[in-house]
């Protein structure tokens, strides 16, 4: 009898336990929700521009400092990724070239227009009297979504007008979900460079926007049961995007307002489609299965971190080592007939850096880094920190390379107007513009826009030299560039990255032998941002820049 009894309650625990693990599967109270999407906006912008509003919401909210984008790190794919729950591979917008009309990889799933269910058209459907609107800087973000799940669908010329109107809208009509898009940070991005003082300039005028937006709210008195999110589609390095580095593909996703924990660094890893399935949460929606995203819940009071979630090894902050990376300007720098003096900056709190000078990742028995030094040759300085428990840090690296006027050093570089290149030119057929020597394997912006033709970004530029191998053997070299380039070796064709896209890296290997080698980069741009670099790697050398004292006018 006592064993049935027993049995009983212990269902009945279970039941009540059941039961209230439901009653926390959303959180309470919360009936509007205001999500800032601001295009190009990054971790460090937000760091370091004067942001005094968004500063604000992070002390007095959560935050996750690096949500991972989806790939390529460009617009169409994370603006649609973040509304629909999943990435390209099951939405099918692979790149800012999708149309609705004109696409090769059909979604995983689609609705009745085409498109694959939204975070608006499956609130529509769980609540078909919610008010849903969505206010966009950027026309392109207009043709992600259903037309048919929008009360209201605004599209404006500047990111004030947007403000303006999305403002009034709040006012006016108190959305369930309003989705507001700001682009100027981008253009920002694109024009004067990420990290540059009218990015950053960009980033704090978008603070006040954020600052107009939160006063609306208050002003249509849904303040306390209104989640703000801010959330972004990619960051940039130089003046684009595009690429896979952390600078490009993470981005900060703050959530302020009700239910939302004070003061917190959310843990859990987090995605650009874990947006939508935040705001499902939210509203109690279960989500379609075929979303990959997962809700940020540990940012609400009354919800915990994953209890699955693996952290991986502990993550201290890497070293920067000085000069450091300015735009498309690696760490370190050229150098012609001076001595530069390397100085490292530890980032890690109680932290110990060790580097070296000899292409060796530092360990924990590299040298220790305590007073800046001069270097007399080229060299790659690479450094990492360790912290008390001997975690270490990501590797930083600077590429200091010195030269000697009146060695014969450099590279002819010819420019060509183009016209909407979307390939390397055959360059026979372009018409040959200025001639010049550069140093190395790379672009001045200030030279190139002087000899664009107005409103025309598109041109072509062949670099042709000599390069010295010291030691014979297997050598691999690499270009990154932003849009497409080749590289050539004694008429060889080594690196193929040709095409449009961001700075991407492509890499080839190939056999030489000691002495001086033809090299020839070929290398074009579409349009907006633009960068090139050539690196190579072979025995007794480090992956590293090409160096200017190992190129050379003539053989």
């Amino acid at each position: 009898m006592l064993s049935r009894i027993s049995y009983m309650l212990s269902i009945a625990t279970l039941l009540l336990t059941a039961c209230s693990k439901n009653v926390q599967d959303s959180p309470s109270g919360i009936e509007h929700v205001i999500v800032i999407g601001v295009d190009g906006l990054s971790p460090d912008g937000i760091k370091k521009a004067e942001t005094p509003v968004i500063d604000s919401m992070t002390a007095n909210g959560s935050v996750k400092w690096n949500v991972r984008t989806v790939l390529t790190s460009a617009s169409s794919q994370n603006w649609a990724s973040m509304i629909m729950g999943a990435g390209p591979e099951q939405h099918g917008i692979i790149d800012n070239d999708w149309e609705m009309d004109d696409h090769s990889l059909p979604p995983i799933v689609q609705e009745a227009d085409g498109r694959f269910p939204t975070i608006f058209s499956i609130l529509r459907k769980n609540k078909p009297d919610a008010e849903i609107g969505a206010v966009y800087h950027w026309g392109g973000f207009g043709r992600l979504f259903q037309k048919n799940a929008m009360n209201y669908d605004k599209h404006f010329e500047t990111e004030d007008s947007t403000a303006a109107d999305f403002i009034k809208y709040i006012k006016e009509k108190k959305p369930t979900l309003g989705f507001v898009h700001f682009d100027h940070v981008d253009h920002a991005g694109h024009h004067d460079g990420h990290g540059s003082a009218a990015y950053y300039k960009s980033v704090a005028k978008t603070d006040s926007l954020v600052g107009k937006v939160l006063a609306g709210i208050k002003e249509a008195g849904i303040e306390n049961n209104t989640l703000v999110i801010i959330w972004a589609d990619h960051g940039g390095v130089g003046y684009g995007h595009g690429g896979a580095t952390p600078q490009e593909a993470e981005i900060a996703g703050i959530f302020y307002g009700k239910g939302i924990k004070k003061g917190y660094e959310v843990k859990q890893q987090v995605y650009t489609y874990d947006l939508a399935s935040t705001i499902a949460f939210v509203f109690g929606i279960e989500q379609p299965y075929a979303w990959t995203g997962r809700p940020v819940k540990a940012a609400f009071e009354g919800f915990a971190e994953p209890e699955n979630l693996w952290m991986g090894e502990e993550s201290v902050a890497a070293p920067v080592i000085y000069p450091e990376r300015k735009l498309y300007q690696q760490a370190g720098g050229l150098y012609i007939n001076e001595k530069p003096q390397v100085k490292i900056d530890t980032k890690s709190e109680k932290g110990v850096t060790r580097y070296t000078t000899d292409g060796k990742d530092p360990d924990s028995t590299s040298q220790v880094y305590k007073t800046p030094f001069t270097l007399d040759k080229t060299t790659v300085v690479k450094a990492r920190s360790f912290d008390e428990r001997g975690n270490s840090s990501l590797l930083s690296t600077a590429y200091f390379r010195l030269v000697k006027s009146g060695q014969g050093n450099g590279l002819k570089t010819t420019f060509y107007q183009g016209n909407e290149l979307k390939e390397v030119p055959a360059f026979s057929k372009l018409k040959k513009g200025s001639s010049w020597t550069s140093s190395e394997f790379n672009i001045n912006r200030d030279q190139i826009n002087g000899l664009l033709e107005k409103d025309n970004s598109s041109f072509a530029l062949q670099f042709e030299g000599f390069l010295q191998i010291d030691t014979a053997g297997k050598y691999m070299f690499a270009t990154q560039s932003d849009d497409g380039s080749k590289l050539y070796i004694d008429g060889k064709e080594v690196v193929d990255n040709d095409g449009n896209h961001g700075v991407e890296e492509e890499t080839g290997n190939i056999e030489l032998t000691a002495g001086k080698h033809a090299i020839r980069v070929e290398y074009y741009n579409n349009g907006g941002g633009f960068w090139l670099d050539a690196f190579y790697k072979g025995p007794g050398l480090t992956k590293q820049l090409i160096p200017a004292d190992k190129l050379f006018i003539n053989p």
